[in-house]
């Protein structure tokens, strides 16, 4: 239902809020969220240009959220790069419809009106204060295991190396 762009978006958002109000660096954010850096970047500006998020180049710039996590709505950051489309007319054309939506659509958009309201209604500093044992963003289970591996086997290795 929502795309890459508003999820990659969320993720680095979170990000940011769990360390606001310290700058951070798109490799680094690139890292944290597992995105790719050049979409990230990308991302990254629409937020920039969207006053969501500020970027301040050097020594101690580097991107950082605009407002705080408590007055940051999940919804500003959808909207800032991929906005919620709400139906306002019959999305076929049909001249019979015109604003007085079918049960379809009209269905359809009280849908879509719930979850732009949930969104508006939900901060971000409500998303990291959430109780629960997961944290956002943490590391998978296939990338841990591949960790592990990695250093069993830089462990065999130093130990099978003539001194």
């Amino acid at each position: 239902m929502f795309s890459q762009t508003v999820e990659y978006a969320l993720r680095a958002v979170v990000h940011l809020a769990g360390e606001a109000p310290q700058p951070w660096t798109v490799e680094a954010i690139a890292q944290a969220t597992h995105v790719p850096q050049a979409y990230l970047a990308k991302v990254l500006q629409s937020l920039v240009q969207a006053g969501v998020v500020r970027s301040q180049r050097g020594l101690h710039g580097g991107i950082a959220l605009a407002k705080s996590p408590e007055d940051l709505s999940v919804l500003e950051v959808v909207n800032a790069v991929d906005p919620i489309r709400r139906i306002a007319e019959c999305p076929l054309g049909l001249n019979g419809h015109g604003e007085r939506l079918c049960p379809l659509h009209r269905r359809l958009d009280n849908a879509l009106e719930m979850v732009e309201k949930a969104f508006a209604d939900t901060t971000l500093r409500e998303i990291l204060d959430d109780p629960t044992t997961s944290r956002p963003l943490c590391d998978s289970p296939l990338k841990l295991a591949r960790k592990s591996v990695s250093e069993d086997r830089a462990a065999t290795w130093e130990r099978g190396r003539p001194a």
